[in-house]
């Protein structure tokens, strides 16, 4: 389960400024004017050690951004990780090493765990159903059902469990969903206005619930085709359709799975032949790792 430690891109993108906007917003949270407790039991130079370590088994993601926390809080903190993003980890593993002082050890600990635990809960969960398609060369994609404010961390957790991204927001991919469709008057209508109107660099994706709507996006020449909770034999017939199309192997449209999936239903979803399986539940209800931050005795 899980994959190899985060690539470069992932890393450089988890260094950026908007990483760090979102750890300063989650401080400020939480600390406020203050942590009055830490403030009137630990003095200001007080130094000590801490050690982060997992409760449960888990794929951990996030120790860049739990390093980064106790650094914005004091750059003279010693933050010493013990593994890397992708491993496959242990119950009471450790996960990291704290040194410096404890007002800043004290305060970051909350935010810290909260990014480690969620981001490893999806890693995890990710790596699950990756696992679980493994037979086939279908991808596991998430949705934009992510933490508001989070996004850029619930997707960089979901390619250290081994997915895929899909579309980031609103403004890198084209999708037309049913209340485009409604809008615009019909699939050839969306689909036309998009091919003329978007970015010509974006492939445009249509949303299809019924095979009578996947022709008519199919016919309207999308570049993928999201086939919204159809049944097995429908996504069969799909596929099929497309092969059939001669429009296939390789010159598209794509096929993508989406809606009610879970990890009992995966490898029906993924053996009748889709390339893409989209799935919601990686970030929007995951369950988050239960780890702890101890410090040690003098």
């Amino acid at each position: 389960m899980g994959k190899e430690p985060a690539d470069g891109i992932a890393m450089n993108e988890l260094n950026s400024f908007t990483l760090r906007r979102i750890i300063k917003r989650a401080l400020e949270e939480d600390i406020g004017s203050g942590d009055v407790t830490t403030e009137a039991i630990c003095e200001p130079d007080q130094m000590g050690r801490a050690v982060i370590r997992t409760k449960e088994p888990c794929v951990i993601a996030g120790v860049v951004v739990a390093q980064l926390v106790f650094e914005m809080l004091d750059s003279q903190i010693e933050f010493t990780p013990r593994v890397r993003d992708g491993e496959r980890l242990s119950a009471h593993q450790t996960v990291a090493e704290i040194s410096g002082r404890l007002r800043a050890i004290l305060m970051g600990e909350r935010t810290a765990l909260n990014f480690l635990q969620r981001l490893s809960g999806i890693a995890t969960m990710t790596a699950r159903y990756v696992e679980a398609v493994k037979d086939f060369s279908v991808k596991i994609l998430d949705t934009r059902k992510t933490a508001p404010g989070l996004r850029i961390l619930d997707k960089y957790a979901v390619r250290v469990g081994g997915g895929q991204n899909h579309r980031l927001g609103l403004f890198d991919g084209v999708l037309i969903k049913t209340n485009h469709i409604r809008a615009a008057g019909g699939i050839a209508k969306a689909a036309e206005r998009a091919r003329r109107l978007a970015p010509t660099t974006l492939k445009i994706e249509v949303e299809v619930k019924n095979l009578q709507e996947f022709h008519e996006a199919l016919a309207a020449g999308a570049d993928i085709i999201m086939l919204d909770n159809m049944s097995l034999e429908e996504m069969r017939q799909a596929v099929q359709l497309v092969k059939a199309s001669g429009r296939g192997w390789g010159r598209g449209p794509l096929l993508e799975a989406s809606g009610g999936v879970t990890l009992e239903n995966v490898r029906e979803i993924a053996a009748t032949g889709v390339d893409f399986i989209s799935v919601g539940a990686l970030t929007h209800s995951v369950k988050a790792i239960d780890m702890h931050l101890e410090v040690l005795a003098p």
